[in-house]
C-alpha cells in the first residue's frame, strides 16, 4: 500500500475577507475530491484571507498510479481557481 500526499499553497489576491476564502475552498474541495476520490481539506493558515494551504492524500496500490493521481489534482486546482500556486511538496510513504 502506498500512500502519497501533496500539500499546495495557494494565494488568492481576489479574497477580501473570509468568508470569500471559505467559499473558493468549500467549492474547490468538493469538486475535487468528487472528480478523484481523494481525501483533501485545508490544512493551514485558516486565519489568512489570501492564503489557502490544501492537503491531498491518495492511498493506492502502485507509486506511479497515486503520483499520476496527485499530479492530476495539481492540474485541476491550477486550472478550475484563479489563485496562483505558489509552494508545493510531495511525500510518499
Amino acid at each position: 500500500m502506498i500512500v502519497s500526499s501533496l500539500r499546495m499553497k495557494l494565494y488568492s489576491p481576489n479574497c477580501h475577507s473570509l468568508k470569500d476564502k471559505r467559499m473558493i475552498v468549500k467549492s474547490l474541495i468538493n469538486r475535487t475530491r468528487n472528480k478523484f476520490n481523494v481525501s483533501i481539506a485545508e490544512v493551514e493558515e485558516q486565519d489568512y484571507y489570501q492564503t489557502i494551504v490544501i492537503g491531498v492524500a491518495c492511498v493506492s496500490s502502485s507509486r506511479t498510479q497515486a503520483n499520476a493521481v496527485l499530479n492530476e489534482v495539481m492540474r485541476f486546482v491550477e486550472g478550475n481557481t484563479d489563485a496562483e500556486i505558489t509552494d508545493l511538496l510531495f511525500e510518499e510513504r
